[in-house]
């Protein structure tokens, strides 16, 4: 009876351990994915500027900012740190920079929020907490880096 347990489990673990070798394709997707939200964001923000400008002036109420500073500071931040995601280059900075942005956001415009709205930032934060704390991955220019710098 111990027998066939200990085999079961090692066919278990090993088992285990082939999905190991997906982590870098999970990370890249991640990463792929939040980079995608982002930008495009920061893409409909340059596209409308005047309505950017009218939207942090009147709805987003950013804290401790002015609204034209929070606009060009957010737009910045949403086109260029997707960017350094997709590459895995300085990412727990970027995931970090984004997860602060995307909570700022949440909290200015908590009351106009839908549920469902308020669940994607929540979403977002969730996957840029697990970059920021897990790493890029094996396929990013941070694992390449870090092997010939360390």
């Amino acid at each position: 009876m111990m027998k066939r347990l200990i085999s079961s489990m090692k066919v278990y673990y090993r088992g285990s351990r082939l999905l190991e070798h997906a982590a870098p394709a999970l990370d890249l997707v991640l990463r792929l994915f939040l980079a995608n939200v982002f930008f495009k964001s920061g893409l409909t923000k340059i596209q409308t500027w005047d309505s950017t400008l009218y939207l942090f002036r009147e709805e987003y109420m950013v804290p401790l900012l002015p609204p034209e500073f929070a606009a060009y500071l957010a737009t910045s931040v949403e086109l260029g740190l997707p960017v350094l995601l997709v590459l895995g280059l300085l990412g727990r900075f970027a995931a970090l920079g984004l997860f602060i942005l995307n909570a700022v956001a949440a909290w200015s415009y908590y009351e106009q929020l839908s549920e469902a709205g308020l669940n994607q930032h929540i979403y977002w934060g969730l996957l840029l907490a697990v970059l920021l704390l897990h790493g890029m991955g094996k396929w990013s220019l941070d694992e390449w880096l870090e092997k010939r710098c360390l």
